[in-house]
């Protein structure tokens, strides 16, 4: 427990280097040769060296135009700094499968970090989604309030309309005061 304690970085740095690409949410190799404390080149070798426990939905590399977007939008680089091979991006099971080909405790202490984290947006997404459902929810019953009240108005409208028209009509009946 005290190694985890040491070793851990703060939750938030950890997810500002969670990037979404292709519609998964990933970490890039450099954040993550950062978080381990190893160099980019040594996770890259032995990401290569154990290649088969990558298949492409654990990890890929990025196509020149999905690097230099993240570049740009999350300012992962300064500018003029460059990378002789693309980036690997690495989804939730691929984070998972380097603490195996990561030796030391320093990597599986990172690695359960990582997944807490994971765990917290999936949650957090599933919240929101939640909350997103109740609201829509809302809506709709405001939505359907407004008609009813639009139709409520038009018949008050109508009634004042034609009392407006309406002529005085004779009274009939028992007339009290003649007596």
């Amino acid at each position: 427990m005290k190694d985890e304690i040491t070793l851990s970085v703060p939750d938030e740095v950890v997810m500002n280097k969670i990037y979404f690409v292709r519609g998964q949410k990933v970490m890039l190799d450099f954040d993550l040769a950062e978080l381990y404390q190893v160099e980019t080149k040594y996770l890259k070798r032995q990401v290569r060296r154990n290649i088969e426990r990558f298949p492409e939905d654990f990890m890929f590399e990025l196509t020149p135009d999905e690097y230099y977007v993240s570049r740009s939008q999350n300012g992962t680089l300064k500018q003029g700094e460059n990378y002789k091979y693309a980036p690997m991006a690495f989804t939730e099971q691929g984070v998972s499968m380097l603490s195996s080909v990561l030796n030391g405790q320093k990597a599986i202490l990172v690695n359960i970090q990582i997944m807490r984290i994971f765990t917290k947006i999936r949650q957090m997404l599933m919240d929101n989604t939640e909350l997103r459902l109740e609201i829509e929810k809302i809506k709709n019953k405001l939505d359907n309030q407004d008609k009813n009240m639009e139709v409520v108005f038009q018949y008050l409208d109508e009634l004042i309309k034609y009392q407006a028209n309406d002529k005085p009509r004779k009274v009939i009946g028992y007339k009290p005061d003649r007596f």
